[in-house]
């Protein structure tokens, strides 16, 4: 008899701590396939090396230092994934024809659900999920070179030790503290900051993303111009322009949307990267077809930011039907 752990405990004792390795993986890679496909490895590997497991550590810490050297082995080889705005200045003009990029490696979302940020779960976990996952700080975090993100990641998010940073990276805590300095540094010269906080919306907000819904499937783009800052952005890969300004951006949807006519688009809320967000259907012979992810950042009670990921892949990641029947084929 042996009371030596087995690879059953294994999968007992870590299957709990997978959305939270998925979402510590996306920070890394800024995919969420790419996330999926470095957890799956993760586990594969753990297991296959848990009969060497000491307990020298918490079962969570070897986990993520196996995690954090799979991403760094997988980033060896891949590009960073921008969205277009950190890919050159805005377009000036909204009437050009869009250019697509399908060469390049786009950031995506992530469901909230995925990354453990659900209703279920701690109020304090849920603000610290949400800070650590929001769209525009895994963008700034592809700035960093790989292992500056890492180190960036495990330190400020994560909370461990240098010393304990030093042993999954591979260096000494002296570099762990100069790697750590580098990227801060980098990190504060786009936004948003690690420390920014992440309010629940406001009654305001919650208002104002009704009258976006209403504006959009009424296919009144004269109302979408108040509901912007005067520096909003929208951005929409794999279109490598991105637009800025409520006028632009109206502009933009009049002569670049497919929709025609009320009722064209379907909104569907979701929940992405701790932000609102909608899963947007296109009609098109009575049917109401995946169109694209949009992720909404908010600047007080107007929309500063939005990101349309044109993915049909995604639709699949957020648990959602390719198609919906419209009202009127419902109705017969």
């Amino acid at each position: 008899m042996t009371d030596k752990p087995t690879n059953e405990d294994f999968l007992r004792l870590a299957d709990p701590m997978r959305r939270e390795l998925l979402a510590h993986c996306y920070r890394m890679m800024g995919s969420v396939h790419d996330a999926e496909d470095l957890v799956q490895e993760t586990y594969l590997r753990a297991w296959k090396a848990y009969d060497g497991f000491e307990g020298r550590s918490s079962l969570r810490t070897w986990l993520y230092r196996i995690a954090t050297t799979t991403c760094l082995t997988a980033l060896d080889s891949r590009s960073r994934r921008p969205l277009p705005t950190g890919l050159g200045a805005p377009s000036l003009e909204a009437t050009a024809p869009l250019v697509s990029d399908d060469e390049v490696p786009w950031l995506q979302p992530v469901p909230d659900a995925l990354a453990g940020v659900s209703a279920g779960d701690d109020p304090a976990s849920i603000v610290a999920s949400r800070e650590s996952i929001r769209l525009a700080l895994i963008a700034a975090l592809q700035h960093l070179p790989p292992r500056q993100r890492a180190v960036l990641i495990l330190r400020d998010v994560l909370k461990w030790k240098a010393a304990e940073v030093a042993e999954a990276v591979g260096t000494s805590t002296a570099a762990v503290n100069s790697i750590l300095q580098r990227a801060r540094a980098q990190l504060n010269e786009v936004s948003p900051s690690l420390d920014d906080p992440v309010e629940p919306l406001s009654q305001g907000q919650r208002a104002m993303l009704d009258r976006y819904v209403a504006a959009f499937e009424d296919y009144d783009v004269d109302a979408l111009v108040d509901l912007f800052t005067k520096d909003a952005i929208w951005e929409m890969p794999p279109f490598v322009g991105w637009y800025q300004g409520p006028e632009t951006i109206a502009e933009l949807t009049r002569t670049q949307c497919p929709a025609e006519r009320a009722g064209d688009l379907k909104l569907i809320p979701v929940a992405a990267n701790g932000q609102p967000a909608f899963a947007v259907y296109h009609r098109r012979d009575g049917v109401y077809h995946e169109f694209a992810i949009m992720v909404l950042t908010f600047s007080g009670d107007r929309i500063s930011h939005v990101g349309m990921f044109f993915e049909e892949k995604l639709f699949g990641v957020f648990d959602l039907p390719a198609t919906l029947a419209s009202e009127a084929s419902t109705a017969k």
